[in-house]
């Protein structure tokens, strides 16, 4: 199987000269002399190190959302999250418009805890302003990472809410693996929950899928929701195990980078098990290459919402004082020649990263009409020919709209100051030994735990003792979700399994859920794999009507 030299999201980083052979039209000898000139004859001392690393940035502000510059510092840090263990807060973001953005929170990690989700913008830590500020990734940083059990204060912009969020974080060793949870979600049908693609995700995978086959599996689920990406050879190795020889997974482009390809070997283990894949509008890159793959070749059906839509491949250019430039070389296609890549404007980076927000006030979670399906987009899989539709991202076969309807304020309240947490918490300190006599396994504990009405009048107590006042109208529109996630919570400190939580929650994961529901209707999954979905068909059809007019 054919591998290629770089990575998505996070990469290793190569050494690479970069020298007088970038001199085109005497560009090259321009630079020089504009840097003589500012280093010799301006007013001021000027520093020569930080005047070039921001000619650098400017040059790369002026190209694509993905192209960037970090000094040697936060290079060290920012290869951290797929290569060991860290202790912070549990988050990766990216820095965009002086402003962090949380690309995800890490599995179990003290972040999720507390109830930050993908998307939310940190603007303060600890009383300090971050945003707007032009503040380094690595003082940014050690604001947010710190000794275990030490806490920090974040205040967060979630969506175009003008109102700030602020959560409470006690920092913790952070958990890097890829697989979250997997376990049987029924008789015949394995889960496995994959947060990001890492140097040893494809073997993690691999142990999950044995051990559930031991446990019957027949047909598997897996969920790549809140997915940012990671190791670009991650995902091949993944798709490799699921396609037949020759079969094409991803292929990648540019005007100075000729066409690369990545191949199955033939030498997968599971190319008969029936699969179907989650995605929503937080997977992106490697993410995407996946389930493209999967639907491309009619491997797979893909449920939830279209993914993020990031497909530029980034090449590492790493100087010798430690710092490095990502640079955007190509872009990924997926194997009908989809372009992953969402349309977006050079030098406007602001723009694109609202995409997502614009995307929500358009209603594209939320109702399938709302979703733009162009007519002069369209593809065919491989094998069987159905329609499929570019554009950016990655179109899942079965539509499935977010689900709001248990959230409330009161419910966010509780989650932001920690009271979730720190009830489960004192729940597991109380209980523990109760629980580990009572329940022989998580799963015993899934079917017959149930917290009492005397357990949570203790938690709403200790919410108003912290100033979260008691809403009963609130409370009540959230009372299911508060119930599921102190169970899950208490699950999983109870049996040390991060998939615990995930196992209990998804009881109620509309993704998951319908991803099981099409799986398991044989008739159903087998004509989304050989006609595609009737409701694409038509809406594409209104949408080229309404071009006409």
């Amino acid at each position: 199987m054919k591998k290629f030299a770089f990575t998505l999201g996070i990469l290793v980083a190569c050494s690479v000269l970069v020298g007088a052979q970038y001199n085109r039209g005497g560009v090259f000898q321009k630079l020089l002399q504009a840097q003589y000139a500012i280093s010799n004859f301006y007013v001021d001392t000027v520093n020569t190190d930080k005047l070039t690393e921001e000619a650098i940035k400017g040059m790369l502000e002026s190209l694509d959302p993905h192209s960037t510059y970090t000094d040697a510092k936060e290079t060290k840090e920012l290869e951290e999250p797929l290569q060991g263990e860290f202790s912070g807060i549990g988050i990766q973001f990216n820095m965009k418009q002086d402003t962090l953005y949380v690309i995800q929170t890490i599995a179990g990690g003290p972040s999720e805890k507390v109830g930050i989700i993908a998307g939310d913008r940190i603007v303060t830590v600890n009383d300090t302003s971050i945003a707007g500020v032009k503040m380094k990734n690595s003082d940014i940083m050690k604001r947010l990472r710190g000794k275990k059990g030490t806490k920090v204060t974040v205040q967060v912009k979630r969506g175009s809410n003008p109102e700030l969020i602020t959560f409470r974080i006690t920092r913790d060793k952070i958990p890097l693996y890829s697989v979250d949870a997997s376990y049987m979600i029924d008789d015949k049908t394995g889960y496995i929950q994959i947060s990001r693609f890492g140097a040893k995700t494809h073997e993690e995978m691999v142990e999950a899928i044995e051990k559930l086959g031991k446990q019957g599996m027949k047909q598997l689920i897996i969920d790549l929701g809140n997915n940012g990406g990671g190791y670009l050879n991650a995902a091949i190795d993944m798709c490799n195990e699921f396609l037949q020889r020759r079969q094409l997974i991803v292929y990648t482009q540019g005007i100075n980078s000729p066409r690369q390809e990545g191949n199955a070997d033939g030498f997968g283990r599971y190319k008969d098990l029936k699969l179907a894949v989650i995605v929503d509008q937080f997977s992106a890159s490697a993410s995407e290459i996946f389930a493209g793959a999967m639907q491309d070749w009619d491997r797979a059906v893909v449920v939830g919402r279209r993914s993020y839509g990031k497909g530029l491949v980034q090449r590492p250019f790493k100087f010798d004082d430690g710092s490095m430039m990502r640079l955007t070389v190509a872009r990924y296609y997926t194997p009908s020649g989809r372009c992953i890549q969402k349309p977006y404007t050079k030098g406007d980076k602001k723009e694109y990263e609202e995409d997502l927000n614009e995307r929500y006030k358009e209603g594209e979670y939320y109702h399938l009409d709302s979703i733009q399906f162009n007519d002069s987009l369209n593809y065919r899989t491989l094998k069987n020919g159905r329609t499929i539709y570019g554009g950016g991202g990655i179109m899942p076969d079965v539509f499935v709209p977010v689900d709001t309807t248990e959230n409330s304020k009161y419910y966010r309240d509780m989650m932001a100051k920690g009271i979730i947490n720190q009830y489960s918490v004192d729940y597991v300190d109380k209980h523990r030994s109760h629980i580990k006599s009572s329940y022989k396994d998580v799963y015993d504990f899934d079917k017959r735990f149930a917290l009492t009405e005397a357990d949570l009048k203790v938690f709403v107590a200790m919410g108003e003792k912290d100033s979260v006042k008691y809403n009963e109208k609130q409370y009540k529109t959230s009372e299911r979700l508060f119930k599921t996630v102190l169970k899950g919570l208490i699950a999983r400190d109870v049996f040390a399994d991060p998939g615990a939580y995930t196992m209990i929650v998804n009881h109620y994961n509309k993704d998951v859920q319908e991803a099981l529901r099409v799986i398991n209707d044989e008739k159903l999954y087998n004509s989304l794999l050989q006609f595609g979905n009737p409701e694409y068909e038509r809406l594409a059809r209104e949408h080229k009507a309404k071009k006409k007019k």
